[in-house]
């Protein structure tokens, strides 16, 4: 059987040969195609992180358990050592005062200094705010988790178990628009918790590595708190790029053979989906090739 990391690669390939060239938002230009699909079978144990480069796995279970507190602000993230949300506010910041701060001291500032944090440090309404507290026409929050939880409890059968980040009306106060934008679920009759993810923007060298990690953790947090087994993650991507730096990272990577994907385990069972916490997750047989390095556009 095909390893299934032969999937991204295959992408991978697709979107470095033939990806249409054009300028981007950022600047920096990428390589696209647009409409992707990859199925990764999470039934045996084994999640999808990938190996032919060092996926830094215990930083993306980190990130989604922060979107999951309904979080806005990178201070603890920083704290848990996860600095992959500092480039956008560390440019507002250097854009607005022309304070040419280095990212370590700026990052040291969020953690050490609350008011400094509670200013420069906030993200707007991003992920968690709308997955926990989405703001309905009628003033009401709204928890689009709770809610699925308790669907897939009572109503396993329904096609509406879904959650998404894409507010319209919040979307220019987002430091940056939600991506990974929305997460559907489909319970089978013998008990198996199956999750379509849509992204419609993806930046297919550094970023998707984290959302296949972090829908994966996400996919057993759920499945355990409704009494499931995990099934299928299926992962649909709008935009697909590399960005014109990360070009020959690419290659290196396509050059490597995939490993054994590793598995993934729930240590405990958590009381609820908020009582989890990194140490809740274990990764055993990880024995990727080695990491490679490249610059986020922002």
């Amino acid at each position: 059987m095909l390893h299934p990391e032969y999937q991204y690669l295959d992408l991978l390939s697709r979107v470095l040969d033939h990806g249409d060239e054009r300028l981007d938002r950022t600047g920096v230009g990428t390589r696209s195609v647009f409409g992707a699909m990859l199925r990764f079978d999470l039934s045996d144990g084994t999640v999808p992180i990938l190996t032919t480069k060092r996926v830094f796995w215990k930083t993306a279970v980190k990130e989604m358990l922060w979107f999951l507190t309904g979080g806005t602000n990178i201070r603890p993230l920083l704290r848990e050592n996860v600095r992959i949300w500092t480039d956008w506010p560390l440019d507002a910041y250097r854009r607005t005062t022309g304070e040419d701060i280095s990212q370590e001291d700026f990052e040291q500032r969020i953690v050490e200094d609350e008011s400094f944090a509670a200013r420069w440090g906030e993200l707007g309404p991003v992920y968690g705010k709308q997955w926990r507290r989405w703001l309905g026409t009628d003033g009401r929050e709204h928890d689009q988790i709770a809610d699925l939880v308790r669907m897939l409890r009572e109503t396993p059968a329904s096609r509406r178990m879904l959650f998404h980040g894409w507010n319209v009306g919040e979307l220019g106060e987002m430091a940056l628009p939600p991506c990974h934008m929305v997460y559907q679920y489909h319970v089978t009759s013998d008990g198996r918790l199956n999750c379509l993810l849509f992204q419609r923007s993806v930046d297919l060298l550094l970023g998707a590595a984290f959302n296949f990690v972090g829908a994966s953790a996400l996919q057993l947090m759920l499945a355990q708190q409704a009494g499931l087994r995990p099934g299928e993650l299926v992962w649909a991507g709008g935009d697909v790029h590399l960005y014109l730096n990360h070009l020959d990272q690419a290659r290196e990577q396509l050059a490597r053979e995939p490993r054994p994907f590793p598995r993934m385990t729930l240590a405990r069972h958590a009381a609820s989906i908020d009582d989890y916490r990194i140490e809740d997750f274990e990764v055993e047989g990880y024995d990727p090739h080695a990491a490679i390095k490249a610059d986020v556009a922002v």
